[in-house]
């Protein structure tokens, strides 16, 4: 690999580790089994669903700044184009892959909580 080359992919590395480093995605709760949970689990279920989707919305803010600030070095002409249409794009896969996975855990959720009110009719 010529040397200009391999300094550029270190620098794609690099940018591309730093935008990670800055956002950092939230880990998913364990959500309770809504058919032999208690209340006071099912509580504690809808208080991690929340906390969840309020560090996933840090989240995706931190991306969409990454991803603003690689279009304007893009638009700019700043750095590698390349480069910062990759870091651009990876923003966007990750945004997009963190409002499935909220998407996937609300679902989810609304799954435990019928299953939840099945098994304890009022």
């Amino acid at each position: 690999m010529k040397p200009v080359k391999y300094a550029l992919a270190m620098l794609f590395v690099g940018s591309s580790m730093a935008m990670a480093a800055e956002c950092v995605q939230p880990e998913a709760p364990t959500l309770p089994d809504g058919a032999s949970a208690s209340m006071e689990e099912m509580i504690a279920g809808q208080q991690a669903v929340k906390s969840f989707q309020a560090e996933n919305v840090e989240y995706m803010r931190c991306l969409d700044e990454a991803m603003q600030k690689a279009r304007v070095a893009v638009e700019k002409g700043k750095g590698d184009p390349e480069a910062n249409q990759a870091i651009y794009a990876d923003a966007v896969d990750a945004y997009n892959e963190a409002v499935s996975i909220e998407e996937s855990v609300a679902g989810q959720f609304n799954t435990e909580i019928r299953e939840y009110k099945a098994a304890n009719p009022s």
